[in-house]
């Protein structure tokens, strides 16, 4: 019954359909609001606590909070089944893919475009690489796999077991990759995200949907209660969206070639991970169902967790992980 309701609520809704779209008519429109309208991020960038905004943090809670409610944990157990899938997934994301995001964006950064860019910048930089590498994609991943014809059962499985993963794996190698790069770590930043972005709307994710299920059903969860936080999700995005881009705009105005610059090594590691990913899958003869969502959870990022510390490093993080998107 779940994986029939499962398959049915992965069918793409007319904001997943066009989300590039959506998500560049917000940049123009942060970029707008920045340069026109000084005062909203001037007002806006006075509330924050170790170095992470306020109100970017209530608006990433309105998309994550949702997106946690259709993370069914319970099916981690179903992980033995069919453990290669998961293996490919783990490892890939987080034993290779820091990695090589680190060791690609120092070479970019730091010795081709040696010339293009300060060190002080390179720094700022690598650092948004390396938060952008050191997680995979959640929430969306449902969406690839739906493109993709993937076993949606499966992808629920996959992610459950990355969202977990992220719990303890995520500072530890962030915290690495910065010292190794030489960049001061914001511990006080990184530890605050954690809880705030992971663990509270992990928890509250989980016992909402323990209790609504247990009250209501898996069916009326699945196609009334989760709809009704769309609106909430897509709200948070978009605004989000615009928000981050209007402190930047003027920045982004002024060095238009960074962002060129920026998008290279992006471009390499993400179709580099998706092909260790499937490449690998399919020598292990396993099916495309579960190879495709398996190397796009690898070639995407946990888009909702990075942000309000993405912004803490460079004023060009919101543009590395819209170009990583």
């Amino acid at each position: 019954m779940e994986k029939r309701i499962m398959e049915k609520k992965q069918g793409i809704g007319f904001f997943e359909r066009y989300l590039t779209l959506w998500v560049t008519l917000c940049i123009i429109a942060g970029i707008a609001v920045g340069q026109w309208l000084p005062a909203i991020p001037q007002t806006l960038s006075k509330f924050e606590y170790a170095n992470v905004s306020i109100p970017v943090a209530i608006l990433i809670w309105l998309m994550i909070y949702p997106m946690m409610l259709k993370v069914d944990f319970q099916s981690v157990k179903n992980v033995g089944k069919r453990p290669k899938g998961i293996i490919v997934t783990c490892v890939t994301n987080w034993l290779i893919k820091p990695f090589t995001m680190f060791g690609i964006a120092y070479l970019f950064f730091y010795v081709v475009f040696k010339s293009l860019i300060s060190a002080e910048l390179a720094e700022e930089y690598l650092a948004g690489a390396v938060l952008l590498g050191a997680a995979p994609c959640t929430a969306m991943v449902f969406v690839w796999s739906y493109l993709t014809k993937g076993d949606a059962a499966y992808t629920l499985v996959q992610v459950a077991v990355n969202d977990l993963i992220i719990l303890v794996a995520f500072a530890p190698i962030v915290a690495f990759l910065l010292d190794v790069g030489g960049v001061t770590i914001p511990w006080d930043t990184l530890l605050l995200s954690v809880v705030l972005f992971v663990v509270i709307p992990l928890s509250a994710g989980i016992m909402t949907r323990i209790l609504v299920i247990r009250r209501k059903g898996i069916e009326y969860f699945n196609t009334v209660f989760i709809r009704k936080f769309d609106n909430y999700t897509i709200g948070g995005l978009l605004l989000t969206l615009i928000i981050l881009f209007s402190f930047q705009g003027e920045t982004i105005l002024n060095n238009p070639l960074h962002i060129v610059l920026i998008a290279v090594p992006l471009v390499l590691q993400t179709v580099l991970i998706f092909f260790v990913a499937y490449g690998w899958a399919k020598w292990w003869k396993l099916p495309h169902n579960i190879a495709a969502p398996a190397g796009m959870i690898g070639a995407s990022n946990f888009l909702n967790y990075r942000w309000p510390w993405l912004y803490r490093f460079s004023v060009y993080n919101p543009v590395l992980h819209w170009l990583q998107w």
